[in-house]
């Protein structure tokens, strides 16, 4: 495993970003992890956040795109620290754009916020976590409506590798429905394998009862 995908799990165990213990998700699935990107609060956390990203997006991606989308709310402070880090560690310069939850009718009027979007325009959206992909749905039409733009792919913080919609996971259900390369910094497979009886810090967080419930929801909701 690389070795920022090793710093960036235990920088969200630093950051309470990644939990374990009982916990429900938004879409009803009761869970021993729990990953909540709000816990991201301080600006070095922020300029560290952005760095990962840029890191997972140019690995994955490349640089050869235009705008970096992240959809309201979480997606705004992801967008900017993001684009700021891809400007320091690369040179590239991408606009970046969020959506407002409600159409602006006065003074930077519209829905978007940020760098317009317009023809030909190569778009990457960010997003922090991806459980059953409903939240793409509404993402595109948006992106779709600024004229011939073309989104290329998304990328999240952590892919919980678990069932979407249907059977396949949620990251693969957006690639196949909507034709969008996907990426994740991490996986929680790649969690799994580095914090399993292994000492951080001066203690294992994740010792054999916690795997064993990981496993056992993965037997309930992984992919088939």
């Amino acid at each position: 495993m690389e070795q920022y995908k090793q710093e960036f799990i235990e920088f969200m165990i630093d950051c309470q970003v990644l939990k374990f213990g009982d916990f429900v998700t938004k879409s009803g699935r009761k869970t021993p992890f729990f990953v909540n990107t709000g816990f991201y609060r301080t600006g070095a956390q922020l300029r560290k956040l952005g760095e990962y990203y840029a890191k997972a997006i140019q690995d994955h991606f490349g640089l050869d795109f235009d705008v970096l989308f992240g959809p309201a709310y979480k997606g705004i402070p992801l967008t900017v620290a993001t684009t700021m880090a891809i400007s320091e560690q690369y040179g590239k310069d991408i606009r970046y754009c969020s959506n407002r939850k409600e159409v602006k009718d006065h003074g930077d009027k519209g829905i978007l916020l940020g760098s317009p979007m317009g023809d030909k325009d190569r778009v990457v959206i960010i997003e922090d976590v991806t459980t059953a992909g409903t939240s793409i749905m509404e993402t595109l039409p948006i992106i779709k409506a600024q004229g011939d733009v073309h989104p290329v792919g998304l990328v999240v913080s952590v892919d919980r590798m678990e069932r979407g919609q249907k059977e396949k996971s949620a990251l693969q259900e957006i690639r196949e429905t909507y034709g969008l390369k996907t990426a994740a910094i991490v996986t929680m497979a790649e969690v799994v394998e580095h914090l399993y009886n292994r000492p951080y810090k001066g203690s294992v967080i994740m010792d054999d009862a916690l795997k064993a419930a990981i496993d056992a929801y993965y037997e309930q909701y992984g992919v088939r």
